[in-house]
């Protein structure tokens, strides 16, 4: 067994449930874990005597053909890419444990929302929207702020920003919006940066970006640290409780060190010297020992309540002031730990708004609602293939178990002849779970309206 490997089958294949920690993620990776080895070999396990040259017909000679060695090394190297994602492609991640420090059972049956104490592991991952992989850490640009919680009940993600709202109301404009922001399609410039004509082009059209604008504008678009700058949901979400109750909420992440942020000519004078600032600032911090830090923030109101502002919950472009409903802090982010290989887990990470656990639901959002379309659409075209939840870092640590087969580079081997529901040949399993044994069943919205094309 490889050195640091803790576990030789994954939590989600494992019917022996586990006892939730902050190293129960660490654990779990550990399946797909290997140090460096003593023997080298092929990717079949051959022994290889020589890595220096290629098998040819005479010291001057052409490369053979059948030197599978060199092919195999040269077809896997020109496969090592994959397309970088259409924004956010420049980040960082580091892991960790969120721990909940006050119950918010009287909105919500999520486990993770309510047993207090409990250290959840999570996975962050920070990033810039514009910019390609390439591009500098300290860009004028909206950050990413994701987080994955391993919850017992299964993957919960949320998908944020370091700024509170969007450009945009309906997810019918992200494509235009994106495309203005990206360096023009005719030079390929500028990199990183939206203070160009297509962009602003794009905003002076449209009108309820300007909220987003100043924010971009403001020094919190350039933060001194990951670890000094706040995340936010962005959206209204809905909790419901035990007794099927349901209360909207806003999900903040509030930094332990304070909101700070550099200025413009040291951003600038950053980006020349040092292009990896603020990753290499997390990573070098965690390795030693100073973790970083945030507090989980809510507010929760009624749709009531909402009803009776002056502006839509709905609407990405605009914030529940904290005068209206003050942030509720109830536990703690800590990241302590970072990735032991960047690819694997950082780039193939793959972050949706639709990950989440009984007692989270979605609102109306029309951005959100586009979101939750558009992360799964991507996945396929990143990743290639419908088995991309199987990657380690994308697993849950809950026992998964469905009739999904096959598929583009399936790894699981589900044993036996039943691969539909409901049967009788498998005993009817795996067998759907009841709500009032956690199974996911939808908050029953009442619904009523005519079909539009329009602004709420």
């Amino acid at each position: 067994m490889a050195q640091n490997r803790k576990l030789s089958t994954p939590l989600s294949l494992d019917d022996t449930a586990s006892k939730l920690g902050e190293q129960t993620k660490a654990q779990d990776l550990s399946a797909n874990t290997a140090g460096p080895g003593a023997r080298l070999t092929d990717n079949m396990g051959h022994a290889v005597s020589d890595d220096q040259n290629s098998l040819r017909a005479g010291v001057r000679g052409p490369t053979l053909m059948e030197d599978f060695l060199f092919r195999e090394k040269l077809h896997h190297f020109d496969h090592e890419r994959i397309p970088e994602r259409v924004v956010h492609a420049r980040g960082a991640g580091a892991h960790g444990y969120f721990q909940l420090d006050k119950s918010l059972s009287a909105y919500t049956t999520a486990k993770v929302l309510t047993e207090v104490g409990v250290q959840t592991p999570v996975f962050a991952r920070f990033s810039t929207v514009a910019g390609s992989r390439g591009s500098a850490d300290t860009a004028r640009d909206v950050r990413g702020f994701a987080v994955r919680f391993y919850t017992q009940e299964g993957n919960w993600d949320i998908v944020g920003n370091n700024i509170p709202v969007f450009f945009i109301q309906d997810a019918i404009k992200f494509p235009d919006l994106i495309h203005s922001v990206k360096p023009e399609p005719h030079n390929e410039i500028p990199q990183a940066a939206s203070a160009h004509d297509t962009f602003y082009d794009f905003i002076s059209l449209t009108p309820e970006s300007m909220h987003m604008l100043m924010w971009v504008h403001s020094d919190r678009a350039i933060p001194r640290s990951f670890a000094m700058m706040e995340g936010f949901g962005v959206h209204t979400f809905r909790l419901v409780n035990a007794q099927g109750h349901a209360h909207l909420v806003k999900f903040h992440w509030k930094p332990l060190l304070g909101v700070h942020s550099l200025v413009w000519d040291e951003a600038q004078k950053i980006a020349g010297k040092d292009p990896d600032f603020h990753r290499r600032t997390m990573w070098e911090s965690i390795e030693a020992g100073q973790p970083f830090e945030w507090e989980l923030g809510v507010q929760v109101f009624t749709e009531a309540q909402a009803e009776g502002w002056d502006f839509d919950v709905l609407d990405a472009t605009k914030i529940v002031p904290e005068d209206l409903v003050p942030v509720q802090r109830v536990g703690r982010m800590v990241l302590n730990r970072n990735p032991d290989n960047y690819f694997a887990e950082t780039e193939q990470v793959a972050f949706m708004t639709t990950n989440i656990v009984p007692g989270v639901e979605f609102s109306d959002d029309p951005l959100l609602q586009g979101r939750n379309f558009s992360y799964l659409d991507t996945q396929l075209s990143r990743l290639g293939s419908p088995n991309w939840p199987e990657l380690p870092t994308n697993r849950p640590i809950a026992r998964v178990a469905n009739n999904q087969r096959d598929g583009h580079m399936r790894q699981t081997v589900n044993r036996g002849r039943v691969s539909y529901e409901p049967n009788t040949l498998g005993g009817n399993q795996p067998a759907e779970v009841p709500q009032a044994r956690g199974g996911y069943v939808s908050y029953p919205e009442r619904l009523s309206g005519t079909k539009v094309r329009a602004r709420a």
